[in-house]
């Protein structure tokens, strides 16, 4: 009784089942979490929220606080609840008031108590197993008679008359316990050989829980630098802006000094000549023809410009004006410097690559600044060289790479077929394995109308996304051995990854054909 008291007490409301995950609300009252979910967004589309048991209503939607100790306590009940429904199994034979039964007959089907046992064992030599209610699965359907036997051959429990005329007559058969312990045996090596995958499984998983916290910590520190690094820029750029607005603010106060300085000088000069004007006029209105030509102060210039003015007229020259290259020049050098912090910060060095004409195929076309590969259908002018490519339109770069990290662009016109990527200055000039890809000297990133490939040593991979924009950024960690492609999309995608052990200096390899145009862009 007190049992199904408890039972009904580790009930939810809602699915009338045992909890399961149990919650609890801020009015007390428990559910499984997957119910007062399913009802909190039923709630939610009506516009209030209630607790279902007491109707306790909520302005917005309640939080769930997990019930371990219910929890717990669920799952104590549901471990002891097959022990307690066995104890449910009275004696037959008791009928004045229940007795617990101790054994269950199956010849008999009956259950007995200690004292009821005692008298059976002494009339009859029947099969006693553990109480139990359920008789069908203990005999056999066909004879009705006890199951007492095995028989390997069909895997099939058998009773006496299925081995004397029934259609395992003549087969080898095993008493059960017999044939239960060689079955235990059995599973025993089985277990056994479980268990080492068993432990291989929670080594991989401890090393992947390991690998995900190592990771998390690198993303919790990377997030660290990235924040300093933009809290560096901001620095950065309010002394920058700083910098350039004094620029600004100097020449603006030198050209407004001058201005002030050529004002001043010029209103003296017009007070000078507003003077001279009155003694004019007033000269002018003179009638004693003596006293006007003896006037001594009074100079007429020849051209009607009085010889004491100045000849510059006031006017502002060229040089008195704000020097707009020099704040340019101020602000990109600011920029410049911000850019190159930031790289070291994150110890990246931008190469300035530039193509070796030596090396190029003889179609091939490099532009006058060394950064531009394009095929032509005319074969170009080039001196004899032993390092030129004879057989595949491809360039190598001038200057290899032999050290650190190190990030550049390239962009295609998007028209033809194009390779980029990096090579040993020892890969063969001529024949089948010079090409970029063909041999084990080369890293290849193939770009073409229909998608990308990568190639190494022969060995192709076709990838799975389509090109959405011309620009291409590369990535080369020496010492890692880590070669990396990027298409600069927004987002910016991870093409692919070459991964090796680099034993010579790696020079930029381009590949065009069929009218494509490549440009590197340090």
């Amino acid at each position: 009784m007190a049992s199904a008291e408890l039972r009904d007490e580790l009930n939810c409301s809602i699915c009338l089942s045992l909890y399961t995950d149990p919650v609890s609300l801020r009015c007390g009252h428990n559910f499984c979490r997957s119910c007062i979910v399913s009802v909190l967004d039923a709630q939610e589309a009506a516009g209030g929220y209630s607790c279902p048991d007491c109707r306790a209503e909520y302005p917005e939607r309640p939080a769930l606080e997990k019930n371990r100790k219910l929890e717990n306590i669920v799952e104590h009940f549901s471990s002891t609840q097959p022990d307690m429904e066995e104890t449910r199994i009275f004696c037959a034979y008791c009928t004045m008031s229940p007795v617990p039964a101790v054994r269950t007959c199956l010849q008999c089907e009956t259950s007995l108590c200690d004292d009821h046992l005692t008298a059976h064992n002494n009339t009859v030599d029947h099969i006693l197993i553990d109480p139990t209610r359920s008789f069908g699965s203990k005999k056999c359907s066909h004879h009705k008679k006890v199951l007492e036997y095995y028989c390997p051959q069909d895997a099939a429990c058998l009773c006496v008359s299925c081995c004397l005329v029934g259609e395992h007559r003549g087969h080898q058969v095993e008493l059960l316990d017999e044939a239960s312990e060689k079955k235990k045996k059995e599973l025993r090596e089985y277990l056994d050989e479980l268990n080492p995958q068993k432990v291989e499984i929670q080594t991989r998983v401890q090393n992947l829980q390991d690998h995900k916290e190592n990771i998390q910590e690198k993303a919790s520190d990377k997030r660290k630098n990235i924040s300093k690094i933009f809290m560096d820029i901001k620095e950065q750029l309010e002394m920058a802006e700083k910098k350039v607005l004094s620029e600004v603010s100097r020449q603006e106060e030198k050209i407004m000094s001058q201005i002030s300085d050529l004002i001043k000088k010029l209103e003296i000069q017009e007070d000078e000549l507003s003077r001279k004007m009155c003694h004019v006029e007033e000269m002018c209105r003179v009638t004693d023809p003596i006293r006007l030509l003896q006037e001594s102060d009074i100079t007429v210039s020849s051209h009607g410009r009085d010889e004491d003015i100045g000849g510059d007229g006031g006017e502002v020259s060229s040089e008195e004006d704000l020097d707009e290259v020099l704040i340019s020049l101020t602000l990109h050098r600011s920029m410049r410097d911000i850019v190159t912090n930031v790289t070291s910060e994150l110890g990246v060095h931008v190469p300035d690559i530039l193509l070796d004409v030596d090396t190029a195929y003889e179609c091939v076309k490099v532009s006058e600044d060394l950064k531009t590969a394009t095929i032509s259908e005319e074969k170009q002018e080039m001196p004899e060289s032993p390092e030129r490519f004879v057989d595949y339109p491809q360039v190598l770069s001038r200057c290899g790479l032999s050290s650190g990290r190190h990030y550049w662009e390239v962009e295609w016109d998007q028209i033809g077929d194009c390779a980029i990527g990096l090579s040993y200055p020892s890969i063969e000039k001529d024949g089948d394995k010079s090409a970029i890809g063909y041999n084990d000297k080369s890293w290849s990133l193939d770009m073409y109308n229909g998608g990308y490939k990568v190639w190494h040593n022969s060995n192709e991979l076709t990838l799975s996304v389509k090109p959405t924009c011309p620009t291409l950024g590369i990535f080369l960690d020496y010492e890692a051995g880590r070669l990396s492609f990027y298409e600069l999309c927004d987002p910016i995608r991870h093409l692919h990854t070459f991964t090796a052990s680099f034993t010579e200096p790696l020079h930029v390899i381009i590949y065009v054909s069929d009218g494509a145009s490549v440009t590197i862009r340090s």
